[in-house]
């Protein structure tokens, strides 16, 4: 059984919520790139902010890297979720 690697790194996380925007963004410190299956756990207390706000927060995450078994697991799941999309139908003409 391979050992999942995990490290932890500090992290900025960007939150708005107003008319315009409502999104929350986490940035991890020296561009830490994530690819298909790992996982990012932010610790600290929950994020709460008023309507018509933004704020900005410094915390830490975990970084767990997938195995290459997760790793190809999720390529595929995501390829079949992806077409999916596709399966869309166009109808000529006004839906009365």
């Amino acid at each position: 059984m391979m050992r999942r690697t995990r490290f932890d790194t500090p992290c900025v996380i960007s939150v708005e919520q107003s008319e315009e925007h409502f999104h929350a963004h986490v940035e991890l410190a020296g561009d830490v790139p994530i690819f298909p299956g790992d996982s990012v756990q932010v610790h600290g207390a929950p994020i709460q902010i008023p309507f018509g706000h933004s704020a900005t927060f410094e915390r830490s995450a975990t970084v767990t890297r997938a195995g290459p078994i997760e790793r190809t697991i999720t390529r595929l799941a995501a390829y079949f979720d992806l077409k999916e999309l596709y399966e869309v139908s166009f109808n000529p003409g006004r839906i009365k």
